[in-house]
């Protein structure tokens, strides 16, 4: 369970229950399909940020001056700093390259250790981007389904994966913890992962923004510091916009060790990124320096939300399930007992909007983004007993 740190206060404990009314706010979420259907479709919470970081961006407002930023000092300290403590996990600040989000990112990758026309895998169902990212820059994607076992748990699928992995294949493009399927992949896996992209001398990208929302009681373990040589062929991709909420900011990071990939990454940057936004690296810093006590209290209520949502698949009839989600906000339902050609729009007819599973690689799938006060969970999976039951 995350504290604040010895000597500090902590702020008031959040209201992840009041309703914040997003209109006019240009919200993607709710604007979408407008105010008649309950959005839990994209991966953007409906809770206020935390209080330190809407202080931090009050102050900065009121001093007036909007120019050109950089990732100072103090905000490189305070990614390593949080790194250190909450993973053990010593990054030196030369590691980390500053990125307008993950999706740029791993377009980034694709065109820095792959060439045109060769392969970069990865796992499905997969967040769209990671779908997208290898055709937009004119590479080979290779795709492998993920396995369900006879627990009902989603498996890394190696078996597959040794099949598919040819000569062209550069790159692994690796969630973890997985959206959408909710796994916090174990350190016995992700050994097997680092040994496979080890033997085929593979660069493994590890997009790590969801690794605070840990739902179960399991560790996150940083896939570079699985053994003595990943460092040397991997590239993590981190960000503080899914723990705190502040996806619209527009920061992440990518931490790269080893020098030769971290220059490749550079240079195939070049020209494409721009600066952080000056309210970004305050909101960043915030987080990190100040945002565990709200991601404590955050992770408590997600987790009641989690359970709703498993218990209310299971009691329905028509056939339609869903797997635990041990981290993320985000739940995956099989929904192909329905026969339905279209499940999201049917949905979206009954007045929600979920995230549909042909997007992710995997049609007959819906995903389900519980991260929002519980009378709107609630009502939803009301609106949702009508189509789904």
């Amino acid at each position: 369970m995350r504290k604040p740190p010895p000597g500090i206060t902590p702020p008031p404990s959040p209201d992840f229950d009041r309703l914040v009314d997003r209109t006019g706010t240009a919200s993607l979420k709710w604007g979408l399909y407008g105010q008649d259907v309950l959005p839990l479709w994209v991966a953007d919470m409906d809770f206020e940020a935390p209080a330190p970081v809407i202080e931090a961006v009050e102050t900065f407002a009121a001093h007036g001056v909007y120019g050109y930023a950089r990732m100072p000092d103090s905000l490189l300290e305070a990614i390593t700093t949080y790194l250190a403590t909450e993973y053990s996990w010593p990054v030196h600040p030369d590691w980390i390259v500053y990125t307008p989000g993950v999706v740029p990112a791993l377009n980034v990758v694709c065109r820095a250790y792959a060439g045109l026309g060769e392969g970069v895998m990865t796992l499905t169902p997969a967040y769209p981007p990671f779908l997208e990212a290898p055709p937009n820059q004119e590479r080979h994607l290779q795709t492998v389904s993920a396995r369900l076992d006879e627990e009902g748990r989603w498996r890394m699928p190696l078996e597959k994966m040794e099949r598919v992995v040819d000569p062209s294949t550069r790159v692994l493009l690796f969630c973890h913890p997985h959206n959408p399927l909710g796994r916090a992949w174990e350190r016995a896996e992700l050994e097997l992962v680092v040994d496979f992209c080890r033997r085929h001398d593979l660069v493994l990208c590890s997009d790590e923004i969801h690794c605070d929302l840990l739902l179960d009681p399991v560790e996150h373990v940083p896939a570079t510091l699985i053994g003595p040589d990943a460092e040397a062929f991997t590239v993590t991709l981190m960000s503080p916009s899914k723990s705190f909420n502040v996806p619209g900011l527009n920061f992440a990071y990518a931490v790269i060790p080893d020098a030769r990939l971290r220059q490749a990454f550079k240079q195939a940057a070049r020209g494409l990124f721009s600066l952080p936004g000056c309210f970004s690296v305050v909101v960043a810093e915030a987080c990190y320096r100040q945002g565990d006590p709200w991601l404590s209290a955050l992770l408590e209520y997600l987790r009641v939300n989690r359970d709703l949502v498993e218990e209310w698949a299971a009691g329905l009839g028509s056939g339609v399930t869903t797997t635990h989600v041990e981290a993320t906000y985000l739940a995956w339902l099989d929904v192909h007992a329905l026969g339905s050609k279209d499940p999201a729009a049917d949905c979206v007819a009954a007045g929600v909007g979920l995230s549909d599973g042909r997007a992710f690689g995997t049609p007959g799938f819906l995903r389900l983004n519980f991260g929002c006060p519980r009378s709107t969970l609630v009502e939803a999976l009301r609106r949702l007993d009508g189509v789904l039951g």
